[in-house]
């Protein structure tokens, strides 16, 4: 019988030296000899110097390559042949992986943190990402993680090479290819009713476990998942999260805790640059679902990030939100009731900053999603002459850019109004 992974992993908890694991292999049955169980022990300390602090799926995948490394050795299979849904990039194992990244394995360990060291060491140039505490306009707390320039290259890499791959529903418009605010505000415009509903702590509820789950389901094995998914989340040391900022509101108090408690496990970070790719593949059953409600209640459905629009619905307002709040935990998110809309046709209909009523237009406010420059300056009268008076303060980054390279106000209203936003980039002296 052929020694098993699973059983090999749990004697391997305990006193980590060549004796102590020789005497507790020998107490497992399925050896064939005392040369076997020599061997292994002498082959687990070689692989590891300490006692491994891996997740357990991981730690049994990688005893099970250890196993099959010796000639001779039968080695019951622990994982199937890798067997690819999409066209990803096959990474069947962590040398591969490792290569294709262009990583040494203990580089590849270091930057995936499998053990969760970084989340207990102190803060200092040893963590990959730098954090920073804000608030929202509602003055809800928020934290911005951005990571070191090597591990967000390490990050576009995968972008590039498995989540880009990997389809995207098609009620997504944000953060994908050819799809913008405008597109979604479009397929909204002149509906006698729009319900839109935000969800909370879009990134900090998409947690490692549910990254891991999507990479084993495109075909990677568990080692390898695992180890991509540690790339992509990170976990917030305790130190910044006591420095978190008070709520506001006597209300924001039990979202605050939520937010800490999401924040203090693995978590996709607000950030990095393949969150918003990886939340939107996440999100694939959710939209799913969500169209399909729409559809039976007459309904068109989009979203974008975390704000979710239904528009000429026969059913009742009360009775869709109610529907969707359901659905939406149990995908694993939280509708903000807060930020629940519910707008007829004699108001004022705002789409992702794009009033919708006839036709999606820029608004007479500047739009918070799109315009940098309108937090600095604050609402103007006219449309027409925001995009006038930011077109001189836009920076050179990108055409139509805003100082910290998101999309100006130019920007904004030549994605709702293209003539519009030429007129105003000519009467800047600028071309597109």
């Amino acid at each position: 019988m052929a020694p098993d992974p699973h059983t090999v992993a749990r004697a391997a908890d305990g006193p980590w030296n060549l004796d102590a694991l020789t005497t507790r292999l020998a107490e497992l049955s399925g050896w064939r000899g005392p040369e076997e169980i020599g061997w292994t022990a002498a082959a687990l300390v070689v692989r590891w110097r300490r006692r491994p602090r891996l997740a357990p799926e991981r730690l049994v995948a990688e005893i099970a390559e250890l196993l099959a490394a010796r000639p001779g050795l039968r080695v019951r299979p622990d994982v199937p042949e890798p067997r690819w849904r999409w066209p990803v990039t096959p990474w069947s194992d962590l040398d591969a992986l490792a290569l294709g990244l262009d990583l040494r394995v203990g580089e590849l360990d270091w930057f995936a943190d499998p053990g969760g060291w970084l989340t207990r060491a102190p803060e200092g140039p040893l963590h990959h990402y730098r954090r920073r505490w804000t608030t929202s306009r509602a003055g809800a707390p928020r934290l911005l993680e951005s990571p070191a320039p090597r591990l967000q290259e390490l990050q576009r890499r995968v972008g590039r090479k498995v989540l880009a791959a990997i389809p995207v529903h098609d009620a997504a418009h944000g953060y994908v290819r050819g799809r913008s605010p405008h597109t979604l505000a479009a397929a909204h415009a002149g509906t006698p009713l729009v319900v839109r509903l935000d969800l909370e702590g879009f990134f900090a509820h998409v947690t490692g476990e549910r990254v891991a789950g999507l990479l084993r389901t495109a075909g990677y094995p568990a080692a390898v998942a695992a180890a991509l998914a540690g790339l992509l989340v990170t976990t917030t040391p305790r130190a910044v999260l006591r420095g978190a900022p008070p709520a506001v509101a006597p209300t924001g108090w039990e979202p605050r805790r939520r937010l800490l408690d999401r924040l203090a496990a693995p978590h996709l970070p607000q950030g990095a640059p393949t969150s918003p790719v990886t939340a939107n593949l996440l999100t694939h059953r959710l939209d799913r679902r969500l169209a399909g409600l729409a559809s039976a209640v007459g309904a068109s459905y989009g979203r974008y990030a975390d704000d979710l629009v239904f528009s000429e619905a026969t059913l009742p307002a009360h009775g869709l939100i109610a529907l969707v709040t359901t659905i939406a935990e149990e995908e694993g998110f939280r509708v903000r009731r807060d930020k629940t809309r519910v707008l007829p046709a004699h108001r004022r209909q705002v789409v992702t900053g794009l009033v919708v009523n006839t036709r999606p237009a820029a608004s007479t406010t500047p739009c918070a999603r799109c315009c940098t420059t309108a937090r600095r300056r604050g609402p103007l009268r006219r449309t027409t002459t925001r995009t006038r008076r930011s077109a001189s303060t836009c920076s050179a980054v990108s055409p139509g850019s805003g100082r910290d390279g998101r999309p100006g106000r130019r920007a904004c209203a030549r994605c709702s109004r293209p003539s519009r936003g030429e007129t105003t980039g000519q009467a800047a002296g600028r071309s597109w």
